[in-house]
């Protein structure tokens, strides 16, 4: 498995009210940042906050700016430390990665797909919650 390159698939393919964030997450971004907070509907994210309407793409995401003029886009986070939890547990599942065509997916990975799991869940253990077993 590769390291993240920055691509923002996994970003970019999560909008239009296919991420959520916990009730906790969006009382404190109301009381803590509501430059976040204002982006929130009935409980629900990403909404245009002028029209109400509920957004493609996070409004978070940013490009990064290219090291040269034919480099591929680089994409940010710019609430990567207040992100939603949806986002710091992706990705969960190699299924996930395939899907969504991440480009940290090797064609060793998809040889063994057990084996890149076990890969993905050490590299991820710091951004899930601790399990239960």
């Amino acid at each position: 498995m590769k390291d993240c390159n920055q691509c923002g698939k996994c970003c970019i393919k999560y909008g239009g009210g296919d991420l959520s964030a916990t009730k906790e997450e969006i009382d404190l971004w109301e009381i803590f940042n509501p430059e976040i907070f204002k982006y929130v509907k009935n409980n629900e994210i990403w909404f245009d906050p002028e029209s109400g309407v509920s957004l493609d793409t996070c409004p978070f995401l940013d490009i990064a700016p290219k090291k040269s003029p034919s480099a591929p886009n680089m994409y940010t986070c710019s609430i990567y430390l207040d992100r939603p939890e949806d986002c710091r547990h992706y990705p969960s599942l190699i299924a996930e990665m395939i899907r969504d065509e991440c480009e940290m997916i090797e064609v060793t990975d998809l040889n063994n797909t057990k084996k890149a799991q076990v890969k993905l869940d050490k590299l991820m253990s710091d951004s899930r919650p601790p399990s239960n077993s």
